[in-house]
């Protein structure tokens, strides 16, 4: 999931513009691919409104979601090596940023430590959340990995417990490294077995998952 909110979630765009006087305010609308695995990674992007995901894909179309971001947050770190882009990034709903060019990132790492400090330690959760990502997907089949992602992503609403995020099954598949077509298979036998149910894509547990299935 996201990151914890970063340093410029109450910066509003003349506050950012004052950090980086080179940066620039573009909007995209929902699903849309603001960059591609592979480009030149040439700016940072601060995310004034939306939400979006990162993920990594094969050429059959499959994909893998590493991450969401939201509000306050931003991606595009590795503009520091100047390397491609690791990733790409598409819009879950409408979208602002302000991407500010690579030209202005070691300015904007002097003139703030904030920044600077946050960054170390967003990478550093990257490396943890992606040895956790491993290790899952070496030691925990296709339904644990489904488990554990319902475990971590359900919250109390209405006296239910519900994942808030409406997610298709294609989705899921996704965000777990595993086919939609096996991700179908365990909703219908967890549905079946009164565990949750599905109404519009929202997903509701209704008691505890089984440890095996």
């Amino acid at each position: 999931m996201s990151q914890a909110v970063g340093p410029f979630a109450n910066l509003d765009e003349s506050a950012l513009r004052a950090l980086a006087p080179h940066g620039a305010v573009r909007s995209f609308p929902k699903n849309a691919v603001v960059v591609n695995e592979g480009d030149e990674t040439d700016s940072l992007y601060i995310l004034l409104s939306g939400r979006v995901k990162a993920f990594v894909s094969e050429a059959d179309g499959r994909e893998v979601v590493l991450s969401t971001v939201g509000v306050g947050d931003y991606f595009g770190e590795l503009v520091l090596d100047g390397g491609p882009r690791s990733a790409s990034i598409m819009t879950l709903e409408p979208c602002r940023f302000f991407v500010i060019p690579r030209s202005d990132i070691e300015g904007l790492l002097d003139r703030n430590p904030a920044f600077a400090r946050h960054l170390i330690r967003m990478l550093i959760g990257k490396v943890r959340s992606l040895t956790q990502r491993v290790l899952d997907l070496a030691l925990r089949d296709v339904y644990g990995r489904f488990a554990k992602f319902i475990e971590e992503n359900a919250i109390e609403r209405d006296g239910a417990r519900v994942v808030p995020e409406r997610l298709t099954q294609a989705d899921i598949a996704a965000r777990i490294g595993g086919s939609r077509e096996m991700v179908s298979r365990i909703v219908k036998d967890l549905t079946a077995g009164g565990y949750i149910s599905v109404d519009a894509k929202q997903i509701t547990v209704h008691k505890r998952l089984p440890p095996h299935w």
